[in-house]
């Protein structure tokens, strides 16, 4: 993974996208349908029957995740299908989730010694 330089004070369209990302990532079901995407592109309907949702709910929370940037989607005749936007997104999870371990568990914290300090993958 690239790393890039993280800045202080950040440029306004960065700090817009990472507050756009967090807010996206602030309901349950969006972060369920960003983790079914990580395995790859998955069409509606299966993300309805994975998350035994009603679809317009699973659409719903969709448009809002593409909405943020976060999903593209591909028409495939009558189906729709979704994909995250890029692999940057698979890392935010692993670290929140890592963090919501290291939390529940009492974790001791453990260095990060793949990047520089001050940088961002």
């Amino acid at each position: 993974m690239q790393h890039h330089p993280l800045h202080v004070p950040p440029h306004p369209d960065d700090l817009w996208h990472v507050t756009t990302l967090f807010k996206a990532l602030s309901e349950p079901i969006r972060v369920q349908i960003l983790l079914r995407l990580v395995t790859g592109e998955q069409s509606v309907s299966a993300l309805v029957g994975a998350l035994n949702l009603p679809q317009s709910t699973v659409s719903r929370h969709l448009g809002a995740l593409r909405h943020a940037g976060l999903v593209q989607s591909r028409r495939d005749g009558p189906h729709v299908h979704y994909r995250l936007t890029d692999t940057h997104l698979i890392t935010v999870l692993q670290e929140a989730f890592s963090h919501a371990q290291h939390t529940r568990l009492d974790l001791p914290d453990h260095p990060h010694t793949d990047a520089a300090p001050g940088s961002v993958h």
